[in-house]
Parts: C-alpha cells; sequence; structure tokens
C-alpha cells in the first residue's frame, strides 16, 4: 500500500518538476521535492483510509513547503496555510482571498481561489498563494484538482 501511494506521489512530483521551458527551474524543483516530502510526511501521519488523505492533504500544501516561499515558515503557518488553502478549494467564492495568520509570529497568507473547472475528469481550480513575510508579499501560483476519494493534490 505505501509503496503504491510513494510511487503516486512521486510520479505525480515529477510532473511537477519538468514544468519551465528550459526544463525544471530551481523553484520547479523545490516545488515536487517540497511535494513528494508533503507526501509522505502525510501518508506517515496517517493510518488506514486517512493515511491516504493525509498523503494528499500533504501534497497540496507540500507544493509550498518546498518552494522558495515555504523557506521562511514554520510548522504552525505551514498547517494554518493548509487548512487555509483546503478551505479556498472547497469553499472559497471565486477571485476572493481566503486568509490565514499565525499569531505567535505575525505571519499571513491570502489564497485566492480562481472559478472552478473540469480538467478531464477532475474538478480543478487554479490560485495564487500569497505570504507575508516580515511585511513582503512572496506569491505562488499553482492548479489543485479533486481526486476521487475528495481529497486535493496539486498539479503545477
Amino acid at each position: 500500500m505505501c509503496r503504491a501511494l510513494c510511487l503516486a506521489v512521486l510520479a505525480a512530483s515529477l510532473a511537477l518538476a519538468g514544468c519551465g521551458p528550459e526544463g525544471p527551474t530551481k523553484s520547479d524543483t523545490g516545488l515536487a521535492v517540497g511535494a513528494v516530502a508533503g507526501g509522505i510526511l502525510g501518508s506517515a501521519v496517517g493510518r488506514g483510509n486517512g493515511r491516504i488523505a493525509g498523503a494528499m492533504i500533504g501534497t497540496v500544501v507540500g507544493g509550498i513547503v518546498g518552494s522558495e516561499i515555504g523557506r521562511s515558515m514554520d510548522e504552525q503557518d505551514r498547517r494554518l496555510a493548509e487548512r487555509a488553502e483546503l478551505d479556498a478549494f472547497e469553499r472559497g467564492p471565486s477571485g476572493r482571498p481566503v486568509r490565514w495568520q499565525n499569531p505567535d509570529n505575525g505571519r499571513y497568507g491570502d489564497i485566492v481561489p480562481m472559478e472552478p473547472y473540469r480538467r478531464g475528469e477532475d474538478d480543478c481550480r487554479d490560485y495564487t498563494h500569497t505570504i507575508y513575510i516580515d511585511g513582503r508579499p512572496q506569491a505562488m501560483r499553482g492548479t489543485a484538482c479533486r481526486n476521487p476519494d475528495g481529497t486535493w493534490r496539486n498539479v503545477g
């Protein structure tokens, strides 16, 4: 079970790594590594069916964690960002920010989901996640698609 799950997370992350026209950039590689690490960590935390959900949740926020933005985030920032992302994908009005804020260090961010659309069989949303560290905004764009079990994965 873990082997198949880890391979699926790895395959999805490798697909993300080839994003640029000149091959993967440092940012693309960081995104992929973060997605893999987040997926594996999410899988290790869950039990049974929760293990699969944990891997997929970890994969969505893992894209941010492995990016340039994620290097300045602590564990609480990541948890808050993860919850806000999932809320934005599930219920966020298109074009309107869903905010998270860490009261311990003052860091905060906005996830702005775009209009939902279909990509093949998948329901997807493009989004922008802007994180403010020391008052300076750092933005990342991505696309999240819903898995058949209702969880979300970052697809680019």
